[in-house]
Formats: structure tokens, C-alpha cells, sequence
């Protein structure tokens, strides 16, 4: 289990990025357009600066529903390969079989 402090960290992290998407997107299209003037580009780079780091998507880390565990992780089922395993070995993943030999 990974610690209580992390996960809720990156839970910060998600509600905070999918709030400020919009506004995100916005300037960094101004920023990306090369045909507005430098000013208005700069201006608009200046304002995308002062936003918090954390509203950032690419500082969520994929982390397992089930443990929270940050590595080893499947996006397809949003768990980690641990958690995938166990539920599988008790039935409860439709369709997957754990083989032992």
C-alpha cells in the first residue's frame, strides 16, 4: 500500500489539472499561433508561467486504484500488476487466468 500522503498529492494534482484544462489550453494556444504578434505571445507565456506547476497534466502520476502502488501499471484496467494478479488468482477479473506451473 503505498503511502496515504502520495496518493492524496496526486488526487490534488488531478482535480486541480482537469479544473485549469481549459484555461491551459487557451494560452498555450495563443502561445503555439505564430501569427499574433510577439507581445501578445510573450504576454500570453508569462500568464501560462504564473499558473500552479500543479495544474500541469503530465505531473498526475498513474497510480493503482487498488493499492495506490505508482509503477507496473495497466491503464486499461487502472491497476497495477500485483493487484491484477491477486484479483485474478481469486476470480474476480473476467476473462484472465493466472497460469502456475
Amino acid at each position: 500500500m503505498a503511502k496515504k500522503s502520495a496518493i492524496e498529492t496526486n488526487e490534488r494534482r488531478r482535480k486541480l489539472s482537469q479544473q485549469l484544462a481549459s484555461k491551459r489550453a487557451g494560452l498555450k494556444k495563443i502561445v503555439n499561433d505564430k501569427t499574433l504578434p510577439i507581445e501578445e505571445r510573450f504576454a500570453a507565456t508569462l500568464k501560462l508561467a504564473e499558473m500552479p506547476r500543479n495544474s500541469a497534466r503530465i505531473r498526475v502520476r498513474n497510480r493503482c486504484e487498488v493499492t495506490g502502488r505508482p509503477r507496473a501499471f495497466y491503464r486499461k484496467l487502472k491497476m497495477s500488476r500485483i493487484a491484477l494478479r491477486e484479483l485474478g488468482s481469486q476470480g474476480l477479473v473476467p476473462g484472465l487466468v493466472k497460469s502456475s506451473w
